[in-house]
């Protein structure tokens, strides 16, 4: 063998050693990783799993918790849900008054705003045993929903849902001076009843032209023994009050978390933040405050509010609206005659804590702010305050006198309409006339409705005062039966809001609600405006946009102005204006009506009936669009029947056929209203 071979030889031996070395190295470390990978995957694989299921449950919570009313009602035990379409607080109030009577019928109500929630699940009211669907449903301007109800509308106008098993009643909150009285209320009820849901009672329709309370309360008392038919209930008996909100009295808090008049987010007024809205107005500054009329007992006045830097857009016709404060002297008063520290820190928590509305106002805060900024203390109280206040009076004959007047019998009824009503009492005139009441005052303040905006026709044209905002008012004041002198919330607080030099601003909370009343799209159609009084106010706005159209070389169309005042040398508002206007051929007629300043009264629907032939013309041929602003218990409603005897003639109608043609005008957008009661 020679050298090589026994090389080659050594070296394999030497090979298969090092071979079988590294193959039993090898085998343990994939014995190793394989059960390393079997140990991880027995240990571990459920913990991946649960992640996604985990994160699923926490995403889909807070959805049911927002909009879910029927996950509330069953998570809380209701069975009743009051809907409520409110813009001035009356509906809330009224849900919210239905929802604690339910515990006298052994049932379980809660008041939701329509806004909040996902009304599509109604159909689902049918897994809630015994249960009720209820609506407090307000009508706001011509016709036309609430804010807060906006979208519910437009929902059940285009829905075909079937709510077929579901239980529901409807009480209507309108004005019977108004052309469309009560329209959302009989909307709803109609509209149920046509999606197969059950009415279990009939609709309610209370007219605040008359008397709202008693309206509601004449429904209420045959309501609820329906409701007890309905489901086999039985009255409990217990008539107790029950208590929605608990007192906190807060001892050691920072100022810089207590309220102060903010109506939404906390030193809102410090910090300005666009959008201005209902919860976030915006501070405008008085920058023109002066009196229109020359004479007479009244003041009427107008306001300019600077709207600098604000963002706020607004069209003639718009509304205004302001947070007024109550008179500070009627407030300490309170607080006197109750023995209260009125600057006490407090905060009404609500008890059922998976309601939305945690407290009945901005919480925490003071009773001084709570009565000056959040609660109305000078409209009379209606019949469940005095109702839940008889428990406090210590002379028995007050108590019976309190509880009567909360009855719904015939007695009780004159008694309250004479005594409240009539006599405009106020909470505080009360609290004065009957010595031995004296409650809580965290109880008062959770009884009190809320102090609500007060609204304005724009009196500007944002074309020509993109900044500032006009307003035209007069100064409510008058004495009651009783010898008080009650005055107007909103109009002594902006009449005393006057521009100073000293740097020092008068500022007022607002902001703008947008209106159907407008101008016509096209410049050159003509228009017919009638307001007399304070119902210029519009208008001033809409002579202001046309004299600035015709300056932009626009061809404007005729401007024709009605207007009605007592004395032409007393109250004869915007009277160098209007008259300028008419110089320059902007108002191509100014009719003015003085009503006092002869033997016989005058009115603008006189001047209308002298001029038919003109207004036909402008009507018929010439498709002008009419404006009415102002009173609605006689002024419009006037107006109104002075086009339709106009028209009857001139057109060679039937009265039937001419109000038909007058309604035909209103539905095409070409006869509009602004109008208050």
């Amino acid at each position: 063998m020679d050298n090589s071979e026994m090389d080659s030889g050594k070296d394999s031996v030497e090979n298969v050693v090092e071979s079988e070395s590294v193959f039993s190295m090898l085998d343990l470390f994939l014995f190793s990783l394989i059960a390393g990978l079997l140990i991880y995957w027995l240990v571990f694989r459920k913990k991946k799993e649960e992640i996604p299921e985990y994160k699923k449950i926490q995403t889909q919570t807070p959805a049911v918790r927002e909009t879910s009313f029927i996950e509330k009602m069953k998570k809380t035990g209701k069975n009743i849900v009051v809907f409520y379409g409110s813009q001035t607080g009356t509906a809330e109030e009224f849900a919210n008054r239905l929802s604690k009577d339910s515990h006298r019928y052994g049932m379980r109500g809660m008041a939701a705003d329509p806004e909040e929630y996902d009304l599509s699940e109604l159909s689902r009211l049918t897994e809630i045993e015994n249960s009720l669907a209820v609506f407090c449903m307000a009508t706001y301007g011509e016709g036309d929903p609430t804010d807060n109800a906006q979208d519910f509308y437009d929902w059940l106008q285009e829905t075909d849902i079937d709510l077929s098993g579901v239980n529901y009643a409807v009480f209507g909150l309108g004005n019977k001076t108004y052309e469309h009285y009560n329209a959302m209320g009989k909307f709803v009820d109609k509209k149920f009843e046509e999606l197969g849901a059950h009415r279990i009672f009939d609709l309610g329709l209370g007219d605040d032209d008359s008397n709202l309370e008693e309206d509601f309360v004449s429904w209420r008392e045959q309501f609820w023994p329906a409701v007890c038919e309905h489901f086999g209930v039985e009255a409990t008996g217990d008539e107790s009050s029950i208590r929605q909100y608990e007192l906190v009295v807060h001892n050691d808090i920072g100022l810089n978390k207590v309220y102060t008049g903010e109506m939404g987010r906390l030193k809102s007024f410090e910090t300005q933040k666009p959008p201005f809205d209902p919860k976030n107005p915006f501070l405008a500054s008085v920058s023109v405050n002066r009196k229109l009329n020359k004479g007479g007992v009244r003041h009427l006045m107008h306001l300019e509010l600077d709207i600098s830097g604000s963002k706020i857009r607004y069209e003639s016709g718009d509304h205004v609206a302001v947070y007024p404060m109550n008179d500070v002297t009627l407030v300490n008063q309170i607080g006197e005659i109750l023995g209260v520290e009125l600057d006490t820190i407090i905060s009404l928590n609500n008890l059922d804590e998976e309601s939305n509305k945690k407290h009945p106002f901005p919480c925490p805060t003071t009773y001084k702010v709570a009565l000056t900024h959040y609660l109305d203390i000078t409209n009379p109280p209606r019949t469940n305050v005095l109702y839940e206040l008889a428990q406090y009076a210590t002379d028995p004959k007050d108590q019976e006198m309190m509880r009567k007047m909360a009855s719904s019998s015939a007695e009780g009824r004159a008694l309250y309409n004479s005594w409240v009503l009539e006599d405009r009492r106020n909470i505080l005139a009360i609290l004065q006339d009957i010595p031995s009441l004296r409650p809580p005052i965290d109880h008062l303040c959770e009884l009190l409705p809320r102090l609500q905006a007060r609204y304005y026709s724009i009196a500007s044209s944002s074309k020509v005062h993109p900044n500032s905002i006009h307003i035209c008012a007069v100064v409510v004041e008058y004495e009651t039966k009783t010898g008080r002198i009650n005055k107007g919330v909103a109009t002594n607080w902006l009449k005393n809001k006057v521009p100073t030099d000293n740097g020092l601003k008068s500022n007022v909370p607002m902001y703008v609600r947008k209106s159907q009343f407008r101008l016509p799209f096209k410049s050159s159609t003509p228009v017919i405006m009638i307001g007399p009084g304070t119902g210029i106010a519009p208008f001033v706005g809409f002579v202001q946009e046309r004299a600035w159209l015709k300056q932009q070389g626009k061809e404007v169309g005729e401007t024709v102005l009605y207007y009605g005042c007592r004395h032409k040398g007393e109250d004869y508002l915007y009277q160098e204006e209007l008259e300028q206007f008419e110089k320059e051929g902007v108002l191509t007629q100014l009719n003015v009506a003085f009503s006092r300043d002869q033997p016989e009264k005058v009115y603008v629907q006189h001047l209308l009936k002298r001029n038919k032939e003109h207004l036909w013309k402008l009507i018929n041929t010439d498709n002008a669009h009419i404006y009415v602003c102002g009173d609605a218990r006689n002024m419009a409603r006037d107006v109104q029947n002075t086009f339709y005897d106009i028209v009857s003639e001139m057109g060679t109608m039937s009265h039937p056929q001419a109000v038909d043609f007058i309604k035909k005008l209103m539905t095409k957008g070409r006869y509009s209203q602004d109008v208050w009661s």
